[in-house]
């Protein structure tokens, strides 16, 4: 049980670190909501989006399966580098400016008729809040793809089921924070200066863990 204990503080910390700006252009999104984008393109959006940058990611997992635990550790510096160029980054960043781009059908009808799963999987709206959530996530790839090779099948499992609750919490946060958009804006500003050091650890135990540190001479005479 400690492996899983472990792990879903692991889990836990990387969703965070990796989804919490989706936060804040969801409420972007769910303050659009009209007769032609409606909350569930949103949703379905976000979750499509975020699935393929966790498809892309699990490479990382095919990878861990044929290479040495010790040469997938070096991956581990990706986190800490994101994380230290974040720690070096003053600047406010902007959340992806397609978000302000007016979300708009070309088809204006009389009244909303409720569409079928497939035909929201398939409408504009949904992919363009899939785009979206893709165009945010490139840091999200550097993070999980040394956290999947790394990781073993069970581990694997429960990192990508805590982040899809995550994915869900933040959609249902989003939406209600939609009248109090400030709020969100606030947790994004005090956040960011918590999740550089969360990365950092995150590299660093990956690093750790698969005693990556042997690589390097210097550091293999000294632990000797």
């Amino acid at each position: 049980m400690n492996w899983l204990i472990s792990t879903l503080i692991t889990g836990i910390a990387v969703a965070i670190a990796t989804t919490f700006d989706d936060n804040l252009y969801l409420t972007l999104f769910f303050g659009k909501v009209d007769r032609t984008f409606r909350p569930h393109h949103i949703v379905l959006g976000e979750y499509l989006g975020f699935t393929i940058l966790v498809a892309v990611s699990l490479i990382g997992f095919l990878g861990g399966l044929i290479v040495s635990p010790v040469w997938i550790g070096l991956l581990g510096f990706l986190p800490v580098a994101i994380g230290i160029s974040h720690l070096l980054n003053r600047e406010e960043e902007q959340v992806v400016q397609t978000v302000s781009v007016p979300i708009k059908s070309t088809a204006r009808p009389s009244r909303y008729r409720k569409k079928t799963l497939l035909e929201t999987l398939l409408d504009p709206q949904t992919y363009r809040v899939s785009a979206v959530t893709i165009a945010n996530g490139g840091n999200n790839i550097g993070i999980y793809v040394p956290l999947f090779a790394s990781s073993t099948l069970p581990s694997l499992g429960v990192i990508v089921m805590v982040c899809y609750l995550t994915v869900g919490l933040w959609c249902f946060l989003s939406y209600h924070l939609t009248r109090q958009p400030m709020i969100a804006f606030v947790m994004a500003k005090y956040a960011r200066k918590v999740f550089p050091f969360v990365l950092i650890w995150l590299g660093l135990s990956i690093v750790i863990e698969n005693q990556s540190y042997q690589l390097f001479p210097v550091v293999s005479l000294l632990s000797r």
